[in-house]
């Protein structure tokens, strides 16, 4: 399947960056960064304006991020350099989490900061794709499938 937001028509040329510049990302935006196209606009607003809700009470940061891929990278790799140049959740604390989305390369990943990984361990980030997530996007509810995860990720970390 391919997708509206991931260059349906034609690909956005590369861009020149030295070597060791790592992977190019897309710009932060907010707390929905939806490249890939795969929420309406009324899905990402509501999205955004409940994570922010979520930071103002916990001051955990969450973000839900869709490319249309990783640029060179692994996922692993793409998510955590994302998190670390966009500087995902507060300095010092490192209590960020990055939901990636790549419905082309068909992956997602929950990548945790250091300071949540008491409240959300890689074990359940692994089963909140596998029960909440992944059912959904092989359904074709992309929306539906981001949504559970920032439910089930606000109930751990809050």
């Amino acid at each position: 399947m391919l997708l509206h937001g991931c260059g349906a028509i034609t690909p956005a040329p590369p861009v020149a960056r030295a070597a060791d510049a790592g992977p190019e990302l897309p710009a932060r935006t907010g707390h929905v960064v939806d490249e890939a196209d795969v929420l309406t606009a009324e899905q990402a607003q509501a999205l955004s304006h409940r994570l922010a809700e979520a930071e103002a009470r916990t001051h955990h940061q969450v973000v839900v991020v869709t490319v249309c891929g990783f640029d060179g990278e692994t996922i692993g790799g793409y998510s955590r350099w994302l998190a670390n140049a966009w500087g995902i959740g507060r300095k010092f604390y490192n209590d960020g989490v990055v939901i990636l989305v790549a419905p082309v390369q068909r992956q997602v990943r929950i990548e945790v900061g250091f300071g949540l990984e008491k409240a959300l361990t890689d074990a359940e980030a692994v089963m909140i794709l596998y029960r909440d997530v992944i059912p959904r996007f092989r359904a074709g509810d992309w929306n539906g499938g981001i949504d559970a995860a920032v439910t089930s990720i606000l109930r751990e970390i809050s």
